[in-house]
């Protein structure tokens, strides 16, 4: 091999054209090594049951058990990525083509797909815990989330963006979010003229959604005000109690009653006209009562906003309408 003489610089060895050649290729060379030294730093973050991940490099074999974990992958640009879903995922339509997986199944049939990462949320770390020990026995990453509120949102949907090497596309998420929200929030009608509504969220229990959850940011968002403000929280969770006395006592309040319809709350319109003692809500009597679909006021997704502009419409249909156009 070739060596040059000590002392012999890039200056007096080429000729100008040259030089500036090799001086371009010293600088690109020297940002790639700069970009790797940043990519092989690892990234650390906390989950919901206080593990400690350290993300070395972006997870490449994921598994994930919760719907919302699954649409925001997808959201953040991953498809080969994601090598199983949860049994009940239906959106987005590329979630058919996933093999399933779930909680009750043996740690074999996870091990067998050969995960990097299994994401699951608080419920199944709680409930599960044999299957969560087996899994990192097998050093599969565990990861449990699951934001409580719209804040929580935005740092959950970066949370996933660093476990994925997405970071980036995650912060374009909450900046399109948020200022999608702030458009509406800008033409709403003053607070004195807006709609009073009451939220269900568990009709044979009478439960309502807390202050803060995502259902009435919904709501509050779209213009809404929730008369059931001061409903307590039910178990940590994000469901409220709230008993039909105290609905009644706010019957000729209520301009609205919307109800989530889904798995969590199968109700029917012809149920809450017929509730015995509704006759009396006001939303009841001018027939202002609607079934939203859960999956667009209840879980941490970009379809969020679907379930605002879905609430809007339905208070301030005019306004909404001119607010979809702009958009």
């Amino acid at each position: 091999m070739h060596m040059s003489r000590p002392g012999r610089s890039i200056s007096n060895r080429y000729d100008p054209v040259t030089r500036f050649r090799l001086l371009v290729g010293m600088l690109i060379l020297a940002s790639v090594f700069s970009a790797g030294e940043c990519l092989g730093k690892p990234v650390i973050l906390m989950d919901d049951k206080g593990r400690e991940i350290h993300v070395e490099q972006p997870f490449q074999r994921i598994i994930s058990l919760y719907g919302a974990h699954t649409e925001n992958l997808f959201h953040l640009g991953l498809g080969p990525e994601i090598i199983g879903v949860s049994v009940n995922d239906r959106f987005p339509a590329h979630v058919q083509e996933k093999p399933r997986f779930s909680f009750h199944d043996d740690a074999e049939k996870f091990v067998a797909a050969r995960p990097d990462l299994v994401l699951i949320r608080p419920m199944i770390d709680n409930g599960y815990p044999a299957l969560v020990r087996q899994l990192e026995r097998y050093h599969i990453t565990v990861v449990s989330l699951q934001p409580a509120d719209v804040t929580g949102m935005f740092d959950y949907w970066r949370a996933l963006g660093r476990l994925t090497g997405r970071l980036d596309t995650a912060e374009q998420m909450v900046a399109v979010f948020q200022k999608k929200t702030g458009f509406i929030e800008s033409r709403l009608p003053p607070v004195p003229d807006r709609k009073k509504v009451y939220f269900e969220a568990i009709h044979s229990r009478m439960k309502t959604f807390t202050p803060g959850s995502m259902a009435i940011f919904a709501l509050e968002t779209a213009g809404g005000i929730n008369v059931a403000a001061d409903a307590p929280a039910s178990r940590n969770t994000n469901i409220a109690n709230y008993s039909k006395e105290k609905i009644l006592a706010k019957a000729h309040e209520i301009d609205v009653f919307l109800a989530q319809k889904g798995i969590m709350n199968p109700v029917s319109l012809d149920q809450i006209f017929n509730e015995p003692g509704f006759h009396i809500v006001k939303a009841v009597k001018n027939r202002h009562v609607y079934l939203i679909d859960e999956h667009i006021v209840s879980r941490p997704v970009p379809r969020l906003f679907e379930g605002i502009m879905t609430i809007g419409k339905l208070l301030y249909p005019d306004i909404f309408t001119f607010i979809e156009k702009d958009l």
